[in-house]
Order: structure tokens, then sequence, then C-alpha cells
């Protein structure tokens, strides 16, 4: 069948992530009783800045990598690359431990400090983990990025949960939580790098082949960066925001981002199958212009098919959901909390489809359009957020924004993949300045009046007309 292998591979890692964010979601559960709204907040609010840095690290590398070795153009990047983002990964994780005081000084938290440091070795092992995943998701083989993401899930949630039990106070629970995250990710790493060495066959090292996927990789970077770059705003601006009216900024913060944007990424998470099956699928059919939109639009369509139900299913029972996943937290916490997944639910139905529609932008070479339309949506975002949460919203004002943000950069996406690619026709005559551009069914120049257009007239046969050839804008 058509989709038959592209099927296959979204089952894989759809079930992997099903899995993934199952062990994610029972983690959760106790380490929230256990750091409390505080000790949550001060691990959301390290988040931001480790996900900036891992967008600049290796985001896009992934898709960048897999759509260059489907397109038959991977051969010898991997060495190249592997160097290339070792280096970017370490630069990043420099950056973080440097950056560390000021940025928590910036969100107002000093006891963030040892939680950044904690986190900051992941910048580097990600970075890495992104590389390799790339690699085996160019070869459509996805199951080692599926059993990695469940090993990392697992080490993180073990890890975590017996670190955590050891600490005195919720200070030093979040950092070593999030050390957890830096020991799950180099447990991911080894498992991915063993599968390389394995599967690896003589590779052709080219000069610059880092550089290669650097450069495909900085549209895609530049789209995943924007939404990281807002979140890490966020953690500034609401929470400073948020301290002019409430002594629980940062427990307030710590519900919002640690556990409503957590449960309505749950669709995303699990339609995360699609966006790494679908950079290969359209890469390879993007030479057809239609062929690579229709399977864009069949792994839109499976996205939203699944991620609808979920977030229909998060809106009706919000209650019931937080009150089962977090029984320790108040009850004035659980409302809000309630009240809270249901303005993110449905926006995050819209959050899939960007992230398919990204990847599918991606395999047709247009990555540079998702960056704008994000670019645009989270500027809407950050604007309302200002106005509604300096306000009688508070929190909520920063849900509606982030709900808002969503749709805009959908259909935006949605535009610029369906669009199809002006074309403009060009002779030899033209390009050598010798004419005038023309369409198709034109003569070339002096063929009316000359006859030379036509066998009937003398045209010498030995002569080659003019070759005419399309230059995609």
């Amino acid at each position: 069948m058509k989709h038959a292998n592209f099927l296959k591979n979204v089952a894989i890692i759809s079930l992997a992530g099903l899995v993934a964010k199952g062990i994610g979601a029972v983690y959760r559960i106790p380490l929230t009783g256990m750091l409390g709204g505080y000790g949550t907040g001060l691990y959301q609010m390290a988040y931001p800045l480790f996900c900036v840095l891992l967008t600049f690290s290796s985001a896009g590398i992934p898709s960048s990598l897999s759509r260059m070795i489907a397109g038959g153009k991977g051969e010898g990047v991997m060495a190249g690359a592997l160097r290339l983002f070792s280096l970017l990964g370490a630069i990043g994780t420099l950056f973080m431990l440097f950056f560390a005081p000021y940025m928590s000084n910036l969100q107002g938290e000093r006891s963030l400090v040892p939680c950044y440091l904690a986190l900051a070795p992941s910048v580097f092992f990600v970075a890495l983990i992104a590389v390799f995943r790339g690699y085996f998701q160019g070869k459509n083989d996805m199951k080692p990025t599926a059993f990695s993401e469940i090993v990392e899930q697992l080490v993180k949630a073990g890890a975590g949960l017996f670190l955590t039990g050891l600490a005195p106070d919720s200070k030093m629970g979040a950092t070593l939580a999030l050390f957890a995250v830096s020991l799950s990710e180099l447990a991911a790493l080894l498992y991915l790098g063993n599968k390389y060495r394995r599967r690896r066959k003589v590779l052709l090292v080219r000069r610059r082949s880092g550089i290669s996927v650097l450069l495909v990789s900085l549209p895609v970077m530049a789209a995943a960066a924007l939404l990281p770059i807002s979140r890490m705003a966020d953690s500034v601006i609401v929470v400073r925001l948020l301290g002019k009216y409430t002594e629980r900024a940062v427990s307030l913060y710590g519900l919002y981002a640690g556990a409503a944007v957590s449960l309505c990424s749950l669709p995303a998470t699990l339609c995360y199958g699609f966006v790494a099956a679908t950079v290969p699928a359209v890469s390879k059919a993007a030479k057809d212009g239609e062929e690579g939109r229709d399977r864009a639009m069949f792994a839109l369509l499976l996205t939203l098919l699944l991620s609808l139900p979920f977030a229909v299913l998060l809106c009706v029972f919000a209650q019931y959901v937080v009150n089962f996943l977090y029984p320790a937290l108040s009850v004035s916490d659980r409302a809000t909390l309630a009240g809270l997944v249901r303005i993110l639910s449905l926006s995050s139905v819209f959050l899939s489809g960007v992230d398919t529609l990204s990847a599918s932008l991606t395999g047709l070479g247009r990555a540079k359009y998702a960056a704008l339309s994000m670019g645009i949506a989270v500027t809407v975002k950050l604007v309302l957020e200002i106005f509604l949460v300096n306000g009688k919203f508070l929190i909520v004002g920063a849900a509606v924004a982030a709900g808002a943000c969503y749709p805009i950069a959908f259909f935006l996406d949605l535009v610029y993949t369906v669009r199809k690619k002006k074309v403009k026709s060009y002779d030899n005559g033209h390009r050598l300045g010798n004419g005038t551009g023309r369409s198709d069914n034109e003569c070339p120049a002096g063929a009316q009046e000359s006859g030379r257009g036509d066998p009937a007239h003398g045209r010498d046969p030995r002569r080659a007309e003019p070759q005419r050839r399309k230059y995609p804008v």
C-alpha cells in the first residue's frame, strides 16, 4: 500500500511515545507531591533556558539529517555532524553553567542556580542524541528512536524519585530531580551510540559535511527556537507580573507550566510519530509537488484524528483527571489547574497539527515558512500575555494567550503547505541577454517572420532549438 511503510513508522514512534508519556505521567504524580507547588515551580522555571539552548544545539537535526539521508544526499555526513554538534552541545552546556546566576536573578529566584547547574550537562548529551536519531530516522528505522525515548523516561523516573526522596527540602528536591534528567539523557545517548556502533558502515567523511547539516537545520532551528524562547520569556514575564498581585507567583507558574502544559501536550506527544515519519516520507516525494503535499495532508489528517479525541476528553473530564493525577495538591490548586487544562486542551489539537505541518514543510524544503508562522504566533502570544496576566485574569491570562498562539501557527503552516510553487520559464536567449522571457507556447524570437518555427519552411533539422528550463521561485 502507498502509505503502509509510513503507517508502520508512525505506529512504532507513537506507541513508544505513548509508553514514554505514560511513564512520565506516572512519575509526575509522586514527584509533584514530593516537591510541592514551590519545588515544582523551580523545576519548571529551569526548563525554558534549557529548551532554548537545546534548540540552538540540537533542534532540527533529526528532521534535517533524516531528510538528507532519505533524499540520498547524506553520504558521509555523520562523522562531520557528530563533531560539529558535539561542539555546539558543549558550548551550550558551558553557556548554561556561566549564565545560571544571571538568569536566576532575571527570574527573581536565586534558588534556581543549582537547578541550572544540575541540568546543564543535558544540553551536550541531547545534541548528540539528536544526530543519532536523525541518522536512524533517515534510514526509515524508527526503533532506535522509539526505544531511546523509553530508556530516557525510565531512567529519569527511577533516578528522579530515588534522588528526590533523599532531599531534605523542596529546593534540593528540584535540583536532584533535574540532575536525574541529565542522567536520563546520558543513558539514552549510550543506548543510541551503541546501536550506531553496531550498525554503521564505512562512511566517506567529507570536509564541511557537518556544516551542510547545520545549514539545512538553520530554518528548522529558527522555527523550533521561537516557542522555547517564548516560554523562557514566560518564566520571567508571568512570574514577575503575578508577583504584583500574589505571593504564590512561583507556585501558580508551576501549576501552569508544570502540570497544565504537560497534560495538554499529551496529544502532541502521542502524535510525535507523525512528525518523525513525515520528514523522510515527504522528502522522498518532494520532487513531485502533488505527491509531497498528498503525503503531508495524509499525515495531518491522521494527526487530527488521533489528537482531537484526547483533547476533548481532557476538556470534559479535566477536574477528574486533575483529582486523580494530583491528589496531593490543595482543593483550590486542583480547581485552578482544572480550569487551566480546560483552556489549553482544545489548543493542543492545533499544537499537534503545527508539529506535523512543520515536519511537512521541512520535508518539502520550506522550513523557513514554519519559522515565519511561529514567529507571528509567538508575537501575538506575548502581547496578549502582557495585557491579560497584568490584570484580573492572572495565571488564566497566560493560558488564554498560549491557547491563541497555536491556531495562528496552524493555519499559516497549512497555507504554506498546500500552496504550490510558482514556476517561471526562461530560455537560453533570455539568460544570455539576447531576448526576453516567454511562455512555453510562444515561438522563438523572429520565428513568425522568417518561418523558422515551422519545419515546412526550411528549418535546418540539425539546428537545435533553444532549450528551455524551469526555475522555481
